[in-house]
């Protein structure tokens, strides 16, 4: 058994639970030993009694009873991650500092599990985004599983929260990519529909707008607003639109297009797939079809970086399918502005 301790929380140590501190303090520690020392008032901080959910801060002193050297070995739990699946989700790395880990989040992979989804989603993929710490990172936003582009994961707890206020901050700016059907007139505006659950659950959740006049008017809408501008037009049948939600709601972005009367390409929830909105073999004649996945890309992501304060920003590739329309369309990223709501409040 070890001595009577008093430990002190170190700077980046602060605001999280007791109990997720000293496991990681002393990995021998269990949480009924954590929770019975809390009790007795073994386990002090400051001087004061605490429960094991107790938050500690930077600075403060912790009193640690004697602990037990070790604990009794245990078989190394075995991964549930594939090989595969681990390289996939650390080649979709695109930077990474010691708090945050920024993905190009791949089509197709959900950021949070759901109903027959196993662990195949990016929460449940943390395991291989961990690197050198002894902790999973933390997802502090979605995107939907068929959305592909930037999603941020903090490091720890203590940046996870701090990069949660950032997002709130009035400077971050999230700009998505789309291809949607015809072309928005104006070529540049703001949609402020509100946005209530139509029915379904999890992946047939379906969002219904809502005029902006009647949204306190009905029972759970909430309100949303999204500025749009039109980056490029192919003829009157296809945009490629930059849309920037200054609220985030779920399906947002995609509802308001539908609403709008130009659903999203590949959109079978909102307005129907790319060969419905355009007719089957749309584009043979100029070298090819238009993919039936859906063309929404989070882009660009522009935040204050919750630890350093520098303005951090991020641009994400488009995905295979999507960069396969933008060639048949004779597009390029280079002729856009990589922001149009540059100066917009």
């Amino acid at each position: 058994m070890s001595k009577v301790q008093v430990v002190q929380v170190g700077p980046e140590e602060g605001e999280q639970r007791l109990d997720r501190w000293l496991k990681r303090q002393f990995p021998q520690i269990t949480q009924g030993l954590i929770e019975k020392a809390c009790r007795k008032g073994d386990i002090r901080v400051d001087g004061a009694r605490v429960k094991a959910s107790s938050r500690i801060e930077a600075g403060q002193q912790v009193r640690v009873p004697p602990l037990p050297e070790s604990m009794p070995a245990l078989a190394e739990p075995k991964s549930k991650i594939s090989a595969s699946d681990a390289r996939m989700i650390q080649a979709a790395v695109m930077w990474k500092d010691q708090h945050i880990i920024a993905l190009n989040k791949p089509t197709g992979l959900p950021s949070q599990g759901g109903s027959g989804q196993g662990n195949r989603h990016v929460d449940g993929l943390t395991e291989a985004l961990m690197f050198d710490y002894k902790e999973r990172p933390v997802l502090v936003h979605r995107l939907d599983k068929d959305t592909s582009g930037v999603l941020l994961l903090a490091r720890t707890p203590r940046v996870a929260r701090r990069l949660a206020e950032a997002f709130r901050h009035r400077e971050t700016r999230k700009i998505y990519w789309a291809l949607v059907a015809g072309v928005p007139q104006p070529l540049k505006g703001t949609i402020k529909y509100g946005l209530v659950k139509a029915g379904g659950r999890g992946g047939n959740e379906k969002m219904h707008c809502i005029h902006p006049a009647e949204v306190d008017k009905v029972e759970g809408a909430k309100r949303a607003t999204t500025d749009f501008a039109v980056l490029e037009r192919l003829g009157g049948r296809a945009a490629w639109v930059a849309l920037s939600p200054i609220t985030g709601r779920t399906h947002q972005l995609r509802a308001h297009m539908a609403e709008m009367g130009h659903p999203i390409m590949g959109d079978g929830k909102y307005g129907g797939s790319a060969q419905e909105n355009l007719g089957d073999g749309w584009g043979a004649g100029i070298g090819g079809e238009v993919s039936r996945k859906l063309h929404l890309h989070a882009r660009s992501l522009r935040v204050e970086h919750p630890v350093t304060g520098a303005m951090l920003e991020l641009t994400a590739p488009l995905p295979d399918h999507m960069a396969e329309s933008w060639k048949l369309f004779g597009w390029d990223a280079r002729d856009v502005p990589a922001d149009p709501f540059e100066g917009e409040s």
